[in-house]
């Protein structure tokens, strides 16, 4: 292995490369630029041997991958925000048609007003279109996952595409050591892609055509299946890739310090991992509390999560909105453990455009949480004091 350091950004492009995909469609958009650039200069440097085909939206990024995966070819692409939700009607195109597209999405402020920086309704906003989501919380992460979700999404009881999201320039455009292991593991981690079907003029199929109520619902049901076979792959793999690298993210959640806990925070992204040093102090100070820092939103954790509200109660930090009501985590968390768990949930939203959510922050909110002084959802940091 050799020590890459360098930004989210870079350290993507180069597990994607080293990935070899047949085909990357690329199309800038800040904070996502630098990844496909990234994969540009491998281009120059005939590192990466595969088609690059620059395109004019993200609709034809994702309209691009979708066509080749369909003929039978590994790809790769990413976005952010408004790019990500330009490809939308794609998005659903490619899980239906159970392709194995894989995709960073850096995940960025939805406009207006215009905003650069960091929080999660971008891909949130996703949730519904059958993708697989994973939330990473360091640069050797997204290394990690890339590779990872290449093996995942090709497998014949999975073949859904995988979006990796990540926090816009606390990751995408900061430098962080990263293990990168050598092109042969990583070959025979993922090994060589076999469609289970493609286009073919050899052998003619209809695809995406028309399809009755009946054979829709099929579908449908069929997309759900392969959500929780995923579901039961993903820590399976996670830990053939800790077998071979030694490293380990967790599965589908990763628990730092929750044995004995009495109370147990739940966050995702960048958040999750500043999490860990205010987990440390509180437990200085006395406190039995612990962090499980969700790694994948879809599949949604369901059991795990159901298992630590057996034994705690929950403490949620949201970096998006579901406006109208809260934050996602929040909402899904809550609707798991209506009567079937007597944990107290307490919601917060914090971080929302990128607004910082330092250690000293979340330490606060947990002691408001632990001392049962929150009854409702906290918009954390509009207030002083709050």
């Amino acid at each position: 292995m050799t020590i890459m350091m360098d930004t989210g950004n870079y350290i993507a492009a180069k597990a994607a490369v080293m990935a070899k995909p047949e085909v990357v469609a690329a199309y800038p958009i800040t904070p996502q630029t630098t990844l496909v650039e990234g994969i540009a200069n491998y281009v120059a440097s005939k590192e990466f041997k595969g088609e690059y085909i620059c395109v004019e939206s993200e609709h034809s990024a994702m309209s691009a991958c979708i066509g080749a995966s369909a003929a039978g070819s590994r790809t790769f692409t990413a976005t952010s925000s408004h790019g990500l939700l330009l490809m939308h009607e794609m998005l659903h195109w490619a899980a239906l048609a159970r392709l194995p597209i894989v995709m960073c999405n850096i995940n960025r402020v939805v406009g207006p007003g215009w905003n650069i920086w960091t929080d999660e309704n971008d891909s949130i906003s996703q949730r519904d279109t059958g993708w697989i989501q994973f939330y990473c919380s360091s640069n050797q992460e997204i290394f990690d996952t890339v590779i990872q979700s290449f093996r995942l999404a090709e497998q014949k009881d999975i073949l859904l595409p995988v979006m990796i999201n990540y926090n816009a320039f606390i990751l995408s455009h900061t430098s962080m050591p990263a293990d990168i292991p050598s092109q042969k593991q990583v070959d025979d981690f993922i090994g060589t892609y076999k469609p289970q079907w493609k286009l073919d003029v050899k052998s003619p199929i209809t695809f995406g055509n028309i399809i009755g109520p009946d054979g829709y619902f099929k579908i449908r049901r069929a997309m759900q299946d392969a959500q929780e076979n995923a579901k039961a792959l993903i820590p399976t793999i996670a830990k053939e890739w800790k077998q071979l690298t030694g490293r380990y993210h967790g599965g589908l959640i990763e628990k730092y310090k929750c044995e004995g806990a009495d109370h147990i925070l739940l966050a995702m992204g960048a958040i999750g991992a500043e999490s860990k040093d205010a987990i440390d102090e509180l437990r200085k100070q006395g406190t039995k509390i612990g962090l499980a820092r969700v790694r994948t939103f879809r599949p949604f954790p369901k059991e795990e999560i159901m298992k630590l509200s057996k034994q705690a109660n929950l403490i949620i930090i949201d970096r998006n909105i579901s406006v109208g009501l809260e934050g996602a985590l929040s909402t899904e968390v809550k609707s798991i453990l209506y009567g079937k768990s007597d944990a107290k949930v307490y919601s917060y939203i914090a971080g929302l455009g990128g607004k910082d959510v330092p250690y000293t922050d979340i330490i606060t909110i947990c002691k408001k949480a632990t001392a049962g002084k929150t009854k409702e959802v906290v918009w954390y940091g509009l207030q002083e004091g709050i």
